[in-house]
C-alpha cells in the first residue's frame, strides 16, 4: 500500500470514529471539509477524497448549499457501484461464476454431515415450490446447505459473492441438478457430489 492509500484509508478510519463517537445517525449532518480537516489533523486533499468514496458507496450524500449529511445506508448499494467497476470483462464474470459455483459445491460437501430426514424433506419443498422463480429456488436452497454447513463466514462470502453475480446474471441449476444432490444426501453417496457440480449444466 502506497503513502498515500495508507492516509487516505487513515481519514476514512478517523471518520467513521468521529461518526461513532458523535453518535450520528442518518440524516445528521457532518462537519464541512475545512472543520473535518481541522479536527482529523489530516490534510483536505485526504478529506476530500475520503468524503468522495463514502459518497460513491452511498453513505453520505452532498445536498447543494447545505452540507453533506449521514445517508440512509443501502446495503446492497456497494455492491451494485463496486460490481459497475470490477466486473467489466467477461473473464472477470466468468471467474466470478465459477468460484460461486466451487463455493456452493464446497457447502454441499460439508453440509453431507449435518443433513437429517427432515432436511432433506425441506429441500425436496423448496425445489417443488411453484412459487419461486427459478433464481429464488436456487437462493433459498443454498442458503438452506450454508445454514447446514454452520459456518457463518463461509455464508457470508456466498452471499456477498451471489449479490455480486446477481448484478451479471441470475444462476441456477437445472432441477435435475437439486433433485439428484438431494438424492446423494438420501443414499448416502458422499463420493459423487462433487462429480455433480461439473457435469450437470447451469441454466439461467
Amino acid at each position: 500500500m502506497s503513502p498515500k492509500q495508507k492516509v487516505y484509508q487513515g481519514v476514512l478510519h478517523e471518520i467513521r470514529k468521529y461518526i461513532d463517537a458523535h453518535d450520528l445517525k442518518p440524516g445528521d449532518k457532518l462537519p464541512s471539509e475545512r472543520e473535518l480537516s481541522e479536527k482529523l489533523h489530516a490534510g483536505r486533499s485526504s478529506v476530500r477524497e475520503a468524503l468522495r468514496a463514502m459518497e460513491l458507496l452511498g453513505l453520505i450524500e452532498t445536498r447543494h448549499g447545505e452540507g453533506t449529511f449521514l445517508s440512509q445506508y443501502r446495503p446492497y448499494h456497494s455492491v451494485e457501484v463496486l460490481s459497475s467497476f470490477v466486473l467489466q470483462g467477461a473473464k472477470t464474470k466468468n471467474d466470478l461464476l465459477f468460484a460461486k459455483k466451487i463455493i456452493e459445491k464446497e457447502a454441499a460437501r460439508i453440509a453431507y454431515d449435518h443433513i437429517c430426514d427432515d432436511d432433506i424433506e425441506e429441500l425436496y419443498g423448496i425445489v417443488h415450490d411453484s412459487t419461486l422463480s427459478s433464481n429464488e429456488k436456487h437462493v433459498a436452497f443454498f442458503q438452506f446447505l450454508f445454514y447446514k454447513t454452520e459456518n457463518l463466514l463461509l455464508a457470508r462470502v456466498w452471499q456477498l459473492m451471489d449479490e455480486f453475480s446477481d448484478n451479471i446474471s441470475s444462476l441456477s441449476y437445472n432441477q435435475s441438478f437439486y433433485l439428484e444432490l438431494i438424492n446423494l444426501y438420501r443414499s448416502n453417496n458422499y463420493s459423487e457430489i462433487e462429480e455433480l457440480f461439473f457435469t450437470l449444466p447451469a441454466s439461467e
